[in-house]
Parts: C-alpha cells; sequence; structure tokens
C-alpha cells in the first residue's frame, strides 16, 4: 500500500548579470531551547504562520485564474522561506518588494527569521505515525564570493547545507543538485534540474516532505471505482474510499461550501472544503487567511460518512511570471540589489521553479491496520461526498501553518 504523502520544493537559482557535500547536524528539537524563548518563537511562528497563509491564498488565486480548473497543489512555507533566506542579501526596495508580496512587512525583519526557524525546529519530526522534513540547501560556485554574514544567516538561521558546485560543468551540476534533492524527498522528487545555465553562481533549495497517516484509515475493502465530475464537467472513474465516523465538519452559507476536517496522527489535519454545486468560483475568490478561523467556529463534532478519492497530483510551476504579478519584479531583473549576497557580483534571480506532490489513499502505511473502532453516538450520518472539485489544506496545528494548498479537480491527474 503505498503512503500517504506530501511533499513541495522550491528552486532559486541565482545568475551573475554581466556570470564535497558538507551538510549541517539537523536542527536540534525546540524542545532544548529554555521554555520562554521557545514560547515567543511559538507566538511569533504563529503570525508568522497567519500572513504566510494569506500569501498562499493569493498566490492560489492567481493560480487558478489562469489553470482552466485544473489541479493546483504548492506549498505556501517552502515558497514563503525561501524568499524570506533571499532577504538576507537584498537590499532597499528589492527588499521591500519581498516583505511586501510575503506581508513581511507586517513584522520585524527579526521576528520573520526567528519564525521561519522556530518551525524549522518544531516541524521536522520523524516516528512511525509521520516523517516530516522541512530543509534547506545553498549550492554555491567557486566563482561566487559571498559576503560571510550573508553564509552565515543561513546556516544559523535556516540551517542550510552549503555545498560547493560549479555550474559551468552544467551535466555534473544537474546531477549533483538532482541527487540531493531526491535523497531528501526520498527518491520522490527526481529530475528536478533539467538545464542549469551556466552563468548561474548560486542556487537556494527548500523542500517539505510528508508522510503521515490517518487518524482514522479508510477500509481499502470499501474503495470502489465510482463517478468525479471533473473538470469541464467530464465524468471520470476514480477509486472512492469510504468511512463512517465522528469527524468536525460544518457548513459555511457565507460562501456556500462544506467544510470537513480529516486529522492525521500528530497534530496535522487535512481541511476538505467543498463548495456548493456551481460555486466553486465564489469559493476560490472569496476565500481568505480569516475564513480559516472562522471554519474553527463553525465546525463541530459529527457523524459523517465521507466518501474521497484516491488520487496522485502533481504542480509544477514557474513562478518567475506569477511572483511579478504579485508584485515582486527588482529580485529577477538586471537592477534589483542582491549585494548583501556578494560585493562583487552583480546577482538576479535567473529561476525560481516549485514543484510539489500530493498522494493520498486509505491508510497512510502498511502498518496502519490495527486502529481501533470508534464508538459513534446514535445518530443520522451527514453524507459527504467528494465527487466534484474540492480544495485541500494541509496544517500544522499548533502554529497553523499551512504546509501545502491545492485544488483537486481531476484525481486521476490529468
Amino acid at each position: 500500500m503505498n503512503p500517504t504523502l506530501g511533499l513541495g520544493l522550491l528552486l532559486v537559482g541565482l545568475l551573475t548579470v554581466h556570470g564535497l557535500l558538507q551538510p549541517n547536524r539537523p536542527p536540534q528539537s525546540h524542545e532544548d531551547a529554555s521554555q520562554a524563548q521557545a514560547g515567543r518563537g511559538r507566538r511569533v511562528a504563529q503570525e508568522l504562520a497567519r500572513w504566510n497563509t494569506d500569501f498562499g491564498l493569493k498566490l492560489f488565486k492567481k493560480l487558478a485564474s489562469h489553470n482552466n480548473g485544473r489541479n493546483i497543489f504548492f506549498s505556501p512555507l517552502s515558497i514563503a522561506m525561501v524568499f524570506s533566506m533571499l532577504c538576507l542579501g537584498a537590499q532597499d526596495s528589492t527588499l521591500a518588494e519581498i516583505r511586501q508580496v510575503f506581508n513581511f512587512r507586517e513584522l520585524p525583519e527579526q521576528d520573520v527569521h526567528e519564525g521561519f526557524h522556530y518551525l524549522i525546529q518544531k516541524l521536522n519530526q520523524s516516528s512511525q505515525d509521520l516523517k516530516l522534513r522541512l530543509g534547506n540547501a545553498l549550492f554555491i560556485d567557486q566563482r561566487l564570493e559571498p559576503q560571510q554574514k550573508f553564509l552565515k544567516g543561513l546556516k544559523d538561521i535556516y540551517f542550510s547545507d552549503t555545498i560547493p558546485i560549479n555550474f559551468q560543468n552544467q551535466q555534473n551540476a544537474e546531477k549533483q543538485i538532482n541527487d540531493y534533492v531526491s535523497q531528501k524527498t526520498h527518491g520522490k522528487i527526481t529530475n528536478l534540474v533539467r538545464s542549469v545555465n551556466p552563468n548561474t553562481l548560486l542556487l537556494l533549495v527548500n523542500y517539505v516532505y510528508f508522510l503521515g497517516r490517518w487518524l482514522h484509515e479508510f477500509d481499502p475493502k470499501l474503495t470502489k471505482e465510482e463517478d468525479f465530475m471533473a473538470n469541464g464537467n467530464k465524468l471520470v472513474k476514480v477509486p472512492m474510499m469510504f468511512r463512517g465516523g465522528m469527524y468536525k465538519m460544518g457548513h459555511d452559507d457565507r460562501l456556500s461550501c462544506t467544510v470537513l476536517e480529516m486529522p492525521y496522527k500528530r497534530n496535522l489535519t487535512a481541511i476538505l472544503v467543498l463548495p456548493d454545486k456551481g460555486k466553486l468560483r465564489q469559493v476560490e475568490e472569496a476565500i481568505q487567511v480569516d475564513t480559516m478561523a472562522r471554519w474553527k467556529k463553525l465546525t463541530t463534532q459529527r457523524v459523517v460518512d465521507v466518501s474521497l478519492p484516491k488520487f496522485f497530483i502533481t504542480g509544477i510551476y514557474d513562478l518567475k511570471k506569477t511572483m511579478a504579478q504579485l508584485g515582486i519584479s527588482k529580485v529577477f531583473e538586471e537592477h534589483g540589489d542582491l549585494t548583501k549576497i556578494s560585493l562583487y557580483r552583480n546577482l538576479k534571480v535567473g529561476e525560481a521553479v516549485h514543484k510539489a506532490e500530493l498522494k493520498v489513499d486509505e491508510r497512510g502505511s502498511e502498518a496502519a491496520a490495527s486502529s481501533a473502532m470508534e464508538t459513534l453516538p446514535m445518530e443520522t450520518p451527514i453524507d459527504i461526498r467528494f465527487n466534484r472539485t474540492f480544495l485541500m489544506l494541509i496544517v500544522e496545528d499548533i502554529t497553523t501553518t499551512v504546509l501545502f494548498l491545492g485544488k483537486i479537480g481531476n484525481p486521476s491527474g490529468k
């Protein structure tokens, strides 16, 4: 049985405008810090999570407006973290644009970095029930003379690996990057880089890898082929899972959608949003960061019969054009200011590629077969069938960080 998993990765390459792996130790648990520091870190991370969610929803709306009903899936956290790392090297209007679009201006710059520092420590978990890895890497060309303060910030704040590389040897550079990415994502993302510009001097990578088990697994024996109304009102056959149990759910009359929370083990939750028939565009356009807080208040524990398709979807995006539409342009242009990375090179971001994948099935892992039975109250179950386009968010409960955000318009992945 394949595991339930999600993963995302953002690659940012910096080029000159004119042109042995030594990993850090993994981040130590946040429990090693003092209680006062942990408490402050958590508060800052929660505030940062709110603004990251706001950015993620803006990006989602931009992608939805251009994707003609196709599947959408990405990690707002991954994208925001890489651009936060770029803030360590940006100045003046280049820095201001990034802070504006990602809402970093709502927090002191030190708090932004402290919040991401806390999230890296908090989110990295590994157990039988959950594997969640969040990390960063810097591939740096021998031609670049980087500012030591920039390198120290990446290492101390973002726990970034620093890896020497020769981008002019394109074939070897591509293999080195792809091998690293494949290793960190347990072989789930391969061949991310297909053509490295030989003028690249520095490449930033962020990855998020999530493999989890449902708190209450579906019984594979109940999965059967059913119709799903895909994009363009086209019926497709999909394997539809079924489970009856206690879930938090509610109907948002303002947005015209049903909201269902499906918990994973260990403080992660999938929030599934099923727009009423004909109301998909209304939900896409109206959803905002405060909507999620309102959903928390309107959902209650109910007996629910859930029908949810098994699916595997992939999203890959060249973010340069999209980020420019959202307000970030200077970092991609020759007159941007990234002199805090290197005094001796005029740098710009040559590429910003994001790739994310999500696989959902009944169990999450083969070891999940021993789950306990629920005792349900005697009430008529509410039937929720995800047999048409729906939205999905995967959220870390304590900090309310949105790890992944997507729209499933065709579970067959087409």
